[in-house]
């Protein structure tokens, strides 16, 4: 089955004051509202911007607003 192929990992995203967008390894870009994020939400733009991918793409980390995010909890959402 193709879909054996697809690789969820992070590789990218970007955060607007209404959207996280979020960039898979095999060119997929997931999306999600800021406001299921409230410390996304509240944060002013320059804080978004400062995130890391941890473990190899597994998950995004804004270390100065205290939140983790894993993609596969945004893959699962519904």
């Amino acid at each position: 089955m193709w879909a054996a192929n697809l690789d969820g990992r992070a590789v990218n995203l970007r955060c607007t004051d209404r959207t996280l967008h979020v960039r898979l390894a095999d060119g997929r870009e997931i999306s999600a509202p800021v406001s299921w994020f409230p410390k996304l939400q509240h944060a002013p733009e320059e804080r978004r911007k400062d995130w890391r991918l941890i473990g190899n793409g597994i998950g995004i980390q804004w270390e100065s607003l205290d939140e983790d995010i894993s993609v596969e909890d945004l893959l699962a959402i519904r």
